[in-house]
C-alpha cells in the first residue's frame, strides 16, 4: 500500500509541475505549508523539521531535529531522543547535542499522504482560480477565441488554448448567432466576477467594445492612432452607426475604415452576420454631425435644443421614412451616436396647411403611442389617416382599440375644420 502512495505523492508533484500559470517560487512555498500543515497536525508542531523541495526532479526532503536526553527523561518523541537511541546513529553522541536524521512522509501513514494531496489540491485549486482571475481581469475589453464545448439554452462553454472556461450568455449572442460544437467563436471579454474565489469569464458579441476591437483589427490607421473611433452605437445583428475622426487631414476616416471595394469593412460584417454597418465623419458640431447619422437621409433644416438635447429635423417628404429606417432603426441609432432625442417633420415648403403634427396631441395621446406612430414614418395626423388600419395594428404593434380612439381624434379634427 504504501508503495502505491509513494507513486501517487509524484504524481502530485508531476501534476504541479504542468501548471504553467504558477510560478515556481509560489509553487515550491506552496508545497513546503502544505507538508509542515500535514507534520504540524500529526505531530503538534513542525518547527523542528525542515522540509527541502526539489520541484525539478520532483522529490523532497524531510528532516527533523531532536535534542538528546536521558533515557529516562524522554518525554516528547517528537522533538527529543534518548541517549541511547542517538548513540545507534553515533558513538560520540551526548545529551543536550541536536540530532537531526531524515525522514520519509510515506513512512507518516496513509492517512498522512491522503492529507497531504487533499490541502495540495485545495491549495493548487484556489492558485488556479487567482490566476485565472487576475489572467483575464486585465483581458477585459480584449477579443479572445474560444472553442464551442458545451450549448446550453441560456449560455454557451467554450474553452481557451489552455482549457480555462469562458461563458458566452444567449443575451450577450447576436440573435442570428448559431455555434456548434467544436467551432471557434470570437468575442470580447465583458467581465470577470469573482464570487467565493469562483472566477467566471463573460463574454460578448454584442457589445460595441466588439465592433471597436474588429475596427481595430482590420484598420491599420485606428489601431496606429491616425484615426480614432470616436462614437459607436449598435444593434446587435441589425446596423451600427460608427462616427470616425482622423488626425491626419491627408487621411480619409470613412474610405479607411471600408478599405478598397470594401475590403476592411466585409469582414466586420461577416463576423456581425451581416449587420449593416454606416461609417460617418464625426464633428463637433452637433446640427451637422445629426445630419450626418442620419444619412443615407438628406436634411433640409435642423432646430436644435441643446439643453434638452432635442433636435427637430426637418426633411423633404421622400426623405422621411429615409431618415427613420426599417423598424425606426436609422432614427433610432443616430439619436444613441449623437446622445440628442431626433424629431423628424416633412418640411414646411411641402406642407398641407391643414394637417397637424402628432407632437400636437401629446395631451390626448401617450406619447408612447405617438412615438410607435413616428417609427411607421408617420409625422403628422394625416399621414396616419392615409395608412391602412390593419398596418397601424401590426406594425405599429398597437391594440385595435387603441388604433381606433387615434383614428377617431384625428378624424374629428378634420371635421371640425
Amino acid at each position: 500500500m504504501a508503495k502505491k502512495e509513494v507513486i501517487s505523492l509524484i504524481d502530485t508533484f508531476s501534476e504541479f509541475k504542468e501548471l504553467k500559470s504558477i510560478d515556481r517560487s509560489t509553487m515550491i512555498s506552496v508545497l513546503e505549508d502544505s507538508f509542515r500543515n500535514v507534520i504540524a497536525k500529526m505531530f503538534g508542531t513542525d518547527e523542528n523539521y525542515d522540509v527541502i523541495i526539489n520541484p525539478d526532479k520532483g522529490d523532497l526532503e524531510i528532516w527533523r531535529n531532536r535534542t538528546i536526553v536521558e533515557d529516562e527523561n524522554l518525554e516528547d518523541p517528537n522533538i527529543e531522543i534518548t541517549l541511547s537511541e542517538a548513540k545507534k546513529i553515533d558513538e560520540d553522541f551526548e545529551v543536550g547535542e541536536e540530532v537531526t536524521d531524515e525522514v520519509f512522509f510515506e513512512d507518516f501513514g496513509r492517512r498522512a499522504i491522503l492529507n497531504l494531496r487533499q490541502t495540495l489540491s485545495s491549495k493548487i485549486l484556489e492558485l488556479q482560480k487567482d490566476s485565472l482571475y487576475n489572467k483575464y481581469k486585465e483581458k477585459v475589453g480584449e477579443i479572445v477565441s474560444g472553442e464551442v464545448y458545451q450549448i446550453w439554452k441560456k449560455e454557451i462553454l467554450l474553452l481557451d488554448d489552455e482549457k480555462e472556461e469562458l461563458l458566452l450568455p444567449k443575451t450577450e449572442q447576436i440573435p442570428s448567432d448559431f455555434f456548434r460544437k467544436g467551432e471557434h467563436v470570437r468575442a470580447v471579454v465583458a467581465r470577470v466576477e469573482n464570487k467565493n474565489n469562483n472566477p467566471k469569464i463573460i463574454l460578448s458579441r454584442t457589445s460595441p467594445v466588439f465592433l471597436e476591437r474588429l475596427f481595430e483589427l482590420e484598420v491599420p490607421e485606428i489601431n496606429d492612432g491616425l484615426i480614432t473611433i470616436k462614437n459607436i452605437a449598435r444593434i446587435p445583428g441589425e446596423r451600427a452607426k460608427v462616427a470616425v475622426e482622423s488626425y491626419d487631414d491627408r487621411i480619409d476616416p470613412v474610405g479607411a475604415c471600408v478599405g478598397m471595394k470594401g475590403s476592411r469593412i466585409h469582414g466586420i460584417v461577416r463576423e456581425l452576420r451581416n449587420e449593416n454597418i454606416d461609417i460617418i465623419n464625426y464633428t463637433s458640431n452637433i446640427s451637422l454631425y445629426i445630419q450626418r447619422a442620419l444619412s443615407p437621409a438628406k436634411i433640409t433644416n435642423t432646430k436644435l435644443n441643446e439643453e434638452e438635447k432635442r433636435a427637430e429635423v426637418f426633411l423633404r417628404p421622400e426623405e422621411v421614412s429615409l431618415a427613420i429606417g426599417k423598424g425606426g432603426l436609422n432614427i433610432k441609432l443616430a439619436g444613441m451616436l449623437t446622445g440628442y432625442t431626433i424629431d423628424v417633420y416633412r418640411d414646411i415648403d411641402d406642407f398641407d396647411e391643414e394637417d397637424i403634427y402628432l407632437d400636437e396631441f401629446r395631451d390626448e395621446i401617450d406619447g408612447w403611442v405617438i412615438d410607435q406612430l413616428k417609427s411607421l414614418g408617420c409625422v403628422t395626423a394625416k399621414n396616419v389617416l392615409s395608412v391602412d388600419r390593419d398596418r397601424l395594428i401590426n406594425e405599429a404593434d398597437l391594440e385595435e382599440n387603441t388604433v381606433d380612439e387615434i383614428l377617431a381624434i384625428f378624424r374629428a379634427e378634420f371635421e371640425e375644420e
